[in-house]
């Protein structure tokens, strides 16, 4: 949490072709997971594990969980 100071990211994305793979956030994480002797963790891993654990909410706008995720982050 300390990488988005402790609240979700919600992004505004409108088609997956707008949703990306990786961001300057994943590859910072995966850096420093690789320097602590993680293997197996790449800019992409890591962002699909940000979006899976609720830290960046990547529903699309038009997706009826996406305002309902970012009302549990209230």
């Amino acid at each position: 949490w300390d990488y988005v100071d402790g609240v979700p990211l919600h992004n505004t994305w409108r088609t997956m072709a707008e949703v990306p793979t990786a961001t300057e956030l994943s590859t910072r994480m995966s850096k420093d997971l690789k320097k602590a002797g993680f293997r197996f963790c790449g800019p992409t891993i890591v962002y699909a594990w940000l979006q899976a654990t609720g830290v960046i909410n990547d529903h699309l706008v038009g997706c009826f969980r996406h305002g309902e995720v970012a009302a549990l982050a209230r």
